[in-house]
């Protein structure tokens, strides 16, 4: 759900002055309401977050805001979350624009308590910029002189803003693209549509695009296609939407992956391997595959399964001094989205029965794709899948990811010509996994032993539905 904004008070002329005055004066005064100007912080939307991208903001300069009420959205590490405000007042003024990223804790707008404030609030702001701007850009000077030639800016300045807002009557969402002001809803919808937003005229608030507008410019030109002649074929390019050539910046996303990327590179790391035979648990998954049941919650259920007899594969260090047997068994399934990588997080997968572990499954992967997975479920992960088997890969390595003892890798299942302990020779259905381990905790013996018992319950796979068969 939404996150609250934190906020603390900015001096106001309208605030009371500690003067020497009067007992009558002081009483008169005592019964005013002090104005308050109010700075609006990035908040810290997880534990790991150390700055978010403002995805787009809801509100405009000037409207008034209610307590609770949804702001701005806020791109973390993660997650894209509506952030709520804590105060009633008006949306004095942006100081970081939609695009625009900024270290958590810092200030991103102003909040004033009365219209009377609005003013005083954006020269408070104004003059606050040039300070504010250097806080809130991370990049290099070279750097950043290469994008501004490769990519255009992603959100205008201060004064470039005012200047469009004086020279023209139509809201900046209309300005070519230079900055698109639209609802969440209505980017979600035009990404669906594959509607261009940069030439969508918004008819929402101060010219704001919401679905509506988006829905009209998809039927406007779904006419316009049914009306013109096929054209001939055209070479599709390299890739869409990639301009060779460029140099393009982390998302948030992206640079927490990095980050910890590089984090894992201090664990002493080991990887074993193993080759499973799936034929039982293909036949399972045909059997059960039509009430819902996917393989990841299968693999998932397993896994967990063969953790809860070996403990220390689902250990982890965090201070390098000593080791926590983790009381819950969550496993977290690594899955790909748009510019990035999440880990959803299945929460107690050996008590859980596969039915509701695949229902879950799936919400949380619509929940990745869309952004909004909370913190607790895609941080509190104890053991990690990551599974390129659909992609025909049949095997590979998986970095360890940081605060937590192992990761597998699962291959695609394959059919093999197989020898058996009786000299016969058949065709059998097999997959490669590869553990690897934190070293400082877990041995090689350690993750023998669980291989043996995954391969266990994979080639006789009973125990997955033991107790919950329909």
């Amino acid at each position: 759900m939404a996150h609250i904004l934190q906020t603390s008070f900015l001096p106001s002329t309208s605030t009371l002055r500690r003067a020497p005055i009067s007992a009558s004066k002081r009483r008169s005064q005592s019964l005013r309401v002090k104005a308050k100007i109010r700075e609006i912080f990035m908040p810290a939307l997880s534990s790991t977050m150390t700055e978010g991208k403002i995805v787009s903001w809801m509100k405009s300069e000037g409207d008034k805001l209610s307590k609770g009420e949804s702001v701005v959205v806020v791109e973390s590490d993660k997650a894209d979350m509506d952030v709520e405000s804590f105060h009633e007042g008006f949306l004095a003024a942006i100081m970081v624009e939609e695009g625009g990223v900024a270290p958590v804790g810092s200030a991103i707008a102003l909040l004033a308590e009365t219209e009377d404030e609005i003013a005083e609030a954006k020269a408070k702001s104004q003059s606050s910029s040039g300070i504010g701007s250097a806080q809130v850009v991370k990049e290099k000077p070279k750097q950043k002189e290469e994008l501004e030639q490769a990519v255009p800016a992603v959100a205008p300045t201060a004064s470039s803003t005012k200047t469009v807002a004086l020279g023209s009557a139509v809201h900046p969402a209309s300005e070519g693209g230079k900055r698109i002001v639209a609802s969440p809803y209505a980017k979600k919808l035009a990404k669906e549509l594959k509607v261009d937003l940069g030439t969508v005229v918004g008819t929402g608030p101060l010219g704001r695009i919401v679905a509506k507008d988006v829905e009209a410019a998809a039927a406007a030109a779904s006419v316009v296609a049914a009306a013109l002649p096929a054209s001939p074929a055209i070479a599709a390019p390299v890739a869409s939407g990639i301009e060779l050539g460029t140099v393009v910046p982390f998302t948030t996303m992206q640079g927490a992956v990095s980050r910890n990327m590089v984090q894992s590179l201090s664990v002493p790391t080991f990887r074993v391997g193993y080759t499973i035979t799936t034929n039982a648990l293909d036949a399972l998954y045909k059997k059960i595959k039509s009430k819902g049941v996917t393989m990841t919650a299968l693999l998932a259920k397993a896994t967990a399964l063969a953790l809860a007899q070996h403990p220390v594969v689902n250990s982890c260090c965090r201070d390098g001094n000593s080791f926590t047997y983790n009381s819950s068994i969550n496993i977290a399934v690594a899955v790909a989205i748009d510019g990035g990588l999440i880990t959803p997080v299945l929460q107690d997968a050996d008590k859980v029965d596969i039915y509701t572990l695949s229902r879950k499954w799936k919400e949380l992967v619509d929940k990745a794709r869309a952004k909004q997975l909370q913190p607790h479920e895609y941080n509190t992960g104890t053991f990690t899948l990551s599974n390129l088997g659909m992609f025909g890969v049949d095997r590979f390595d998986a970095i360890l990811p940081p605060g937590t003892g192992a990761i597998m890798a699962v291959g695609a299942s394959q059919p093999a010509v197989v020898a058996s302990k009786d000299g016969r020779i058949g065709m059998k259905n097999q997959m490669q996994v590869n553990v690897t381990a934190d070293h400082r905790v877990i041995y090689g013996a350690d993750l023998a032993s669980f291989l043996q018992t995954l391969a266990k319950i994979i080639e006789d796979p009973k125990d997955l539905t033991l107790g919950h068969e329909r």
